[in-house]
């Protein structure tokens, strides 16, 4: 340990100490326990450029205790990167590039969103996944171009929530040896000592999970332990690595130790003699000294450095490889392959009725010939969910004998939340385009990896069958009635419920181009016939309307399988000598992002608009003004007699539109669109 080492990791501690104090708000403990391995870390092991913060081969750092993002945003400031003091002095401010936890977009340096605990971890196994695919693709003998590795921080709340079991657990089975987790191992939570709930033997867990495991004693100041620690942990070839490294929580506070400096700033006295025990002058702040600044000048021109010689190869690579060259640039600038697009299936009313699940087997193995970075799998559901490709290889260890890392097919296991945290990593690393699949009701198992998806605008695609009461005989317990509103309510995420076979290519086609959005597609289990009337360019405009009628008395809108239902309730209404129009509405989130004059095209003024769909109705009043849906759970029985004994059916919902003609006639009030608000343009004002 050097005396400039030294000094690094005291100006941390104080720099954290003072950015928490500023800001009235944060989490000044993990940062100041955890700074010799940021240091040690950042210092003699990461691989970056600040000057280039998306080079392709960087080694990814992820928080996982999110919390804990005064450290990394140090560390950015220092090594470089665009982070200013006034940027630290802004901590938890309006606008400002460091929020109260990291965010994907926000911060030149950060990999993935972290604050959710245990999100991190996984993201990170998604991240040493990606590595390890990409470089399988693409390196060949002396061409080394993808071999970084991810190294994550991660604290005892992270290790006690669900989803780091899940990704940890398929992580020892990948044998994913480029990646190095650091657990903060302070035994303390926001309740307290960890004593109060959390005793289990960590490093047999994660021995059991196949990790290679390695331990340091005094992470509060032992740094040539903790660069061993790496070290050691950079020598495995066939398995991930955790190093349990004990620290104390707030060192160098008067209240180290306890929970006490766990999230809540330090108090004036306190800082001071933190100053003073670490050789800074009390009465200043924000303070990096000349030495300390320096050194990490020096780390970020040999960055710098490491990415010009990267440049160097990957000419080279161009050279005597042109055409994997050519398209890991594409990959890496995200770009599609020209004329992907025409790949997509379109149907007419000639080609047979078959569930939309098995279309959307269909259009992935039509894509997976022309888009090479679509990965993705099953959460154990590979037969039900039909995602495996046809010539698919699995990812796995060449070791076990079942795929290979050059593999684009994931066995996820029973793991829907595990799951798309790793898709979310996959999709962070860069020249992916990742999709998990399970049915419908448990992408529920998976919510708060899905709304980190939407909230670091990544594109993750979520293949969701069983889509509705349809499934039948399984029951309430696997039928979704409830969970299409929570994803429609979720900004910046398209839920797609196609009705058939040139609307589920429209679902796909918009879901690879959406580069910042994901999509969860639902698709159902029963059989669909292909709709008269609807087109993929129909279709991609999130609305459209399906089957028109001059004069009409009603629209029904819906969605799905209960489209073809509506079709089919238009000749019975016609019978009554009411007209009747159809709607489908399979996106909701790209239907409202079209023009007024197209969206009220599709849902005028003039009549009313009923809607119909197999779920629950919330959320339907920005379309309709009256809405036909479920009120209760789903029934267990053969699909057509739940649809049955819910009036589900043409007659029913025949039913319903005659009641609606019969109640706005007799208002004799005009109707006007729903789509109408004394709210619109008012940010224009």
């Amino acid at each position: 340990m050097s005396n400039v080492d030294q000094k690094a990791v005291n100006t941390i501690r104080v720099l954290a100490a003072d950015v928490v104090a500023k800001a009235n708000s944060g989490h000044p403990g993990a940062p100041m326990g955890m700074a010799p391995a940021a240091h040690v870390l950042w210092s003699r092991f990461m691989k970056f450029s600040s000057a280039n913060p998306k080079w392709i081969n960087r080694d990814r750092f992820v928080l996982s205790n999110g919390h804990a993002c005064v450290l990394q945003y140090i560390m950015l400031h220092l090594c470089g990167y665009k982070v200013s003091m006034d940027d630290l002095k802004a901590f938890r401010q309006i606008d400002s590039i460091t929020p109260g936890h990291p965010e994907l977009g926000v911060t030149d340096g950060i990999e993935v969103t972290t604050g959710p605990l245990g999100q991190g971890i996984a993201n990170a196994v998604g991240l040493a996944i990606a590595q390890a695919h990409m470089g399988a693709v693409f390196n060949k003998d002396g061409f080394n171009l993808i071999d970084n590795y991810t190294y994550c921080f991660l604290g005892d709340g992270c290790l006690q929530e669900g989803v780091a079991s899940e990704a940890s657990s398929l992580a020892g089975h990948l044998k994913l040896a480029n990646l190095v987790a650091i657990y903060d191992d302070n035994k303390i939570t926001i309740d307290g000592d960890t004593a109060v709930s959390f005793t289990e033997d960590v490093e047999m867990r994660y021995k059991s999970y196949g990790w290679n495991v390695l331990h340091i004693e005094k992470g509060d100041d032992d740094f040539e332990a903790i660069a061993n620690a790496i070290t050691e942990a950079k020598k495995s070839t066939d398995k991930p690595t955790i190093i349990n490294m004990k620290t104390t929580i707030g060192f160098g506070s008067l209240k180290q130790g306890g929970h006490d400096v766990h999230g809540a700033p330090l108090k004036k006295d306190d800082i001071e003699q933190l100053k003073k025990k670490f050789g800074f002058n009390p009465s200043e702040s924000f303070v990096v000294p000349q030495e300390t600044t320096d050194h990490y000048k020096e780390l970020a021109a040999k960055g710098d450095k490491l990415e010009q010689e990267w440049n160097t190869l990957f000419k080279s690579y161009q050279e005597k490889y042109p055409k994997e060259a050519s398209e890991l640039t594409r990959r890496i600038e995200g770009r599609l392959p020209e004329g992907w697009e025409k790949a997509l299936p379109t149907y007419t009313t000639s080609d047979a009725a078959v569930g939309s699940r098995k279309l959307s087997e269909s259009t992935l193995n039509a894509l997976a010939e022309v888009l090479p970075e679509l990965i993705g799998g099953s959460a154990d559901l590979t037969g039900s969910n039909l995602t495996r490709y046809k010539g698919a290889t699995d990812f796995q260890h060449p070791s076990t004998g079942l795929g290979n890392y050059s593999g684009r097919y994931f066995r996820f296991g029973v793991r829907e939340h595990g799951m798309t945290a790793i898709c979310n990593g996959l999709a962070a690393y860069g020249g992916l385009i990742p999709f998990g699949a399970t049915f419908l009701n448990f992408v529920s198992y998976a919510a708060g990896a899905v709304r980190l998806s939407a909230l670091s605008h990544l594109r993750v695609l979520q293949v969701a069958t069983h889509d509705s009461i349809g499934l039948g005989e399984d029951g309430p317990t696997h039928q979704p009635v409830e969970t299409a509103a929570w994803l429609r309510a979720l900004p910046n995420l398209a839920f797609w419920r196609p009705a058939d076979g040139n609307e589920t290519s429209a679902s796909y086609l918009v879901s690879i181009m959406s580069q910042h959005t994901p999509s969860v597609l639902a698709f159902s289990r029963q059989n669909l016939p292909q709709l008269a009337g609807s087109s993929i360019e129909k279709a991609a405009r999130g609305g459209y309307v399906l089957e028109d009628a001059q004069d009409a008395d009603v629209t029904l809108v819906s969605t799905g399988s209960e489209v073809p239902l509506c079709v089919e309730a238009v000749a019975k209404l016609k019978e009554q000598g009411v007209k009747a129009r159809v709607v489908s509405l399979p996106c909701f989130e790209v239907f409202n992002a079209q023009d007024k004059d197209y969206r009220m095209s599709v849902l005028p003024s003039g009549h009313p608009i009923l809607s119909v769909e197999a779920y629950s109705t919330f959320g339907w009043g920005q379309y309709s003004h009256d809405h036909f849906g479920l009120q209760s759970w789903g029934s267990s029985g053969p699909y057509d007699q739940v649809y049955a004994k819910f009036d589900l059916t043409p007659e029913g919902i025949a039913k319903r539109a005659s009641k609606v003609v019969s109640f706005y006639k007799k208002r004799g009030h005009p109707v006007y669109s729903p789509l109408i608000s004394a709210l619109d343009d008012i940010s224009d004002e």
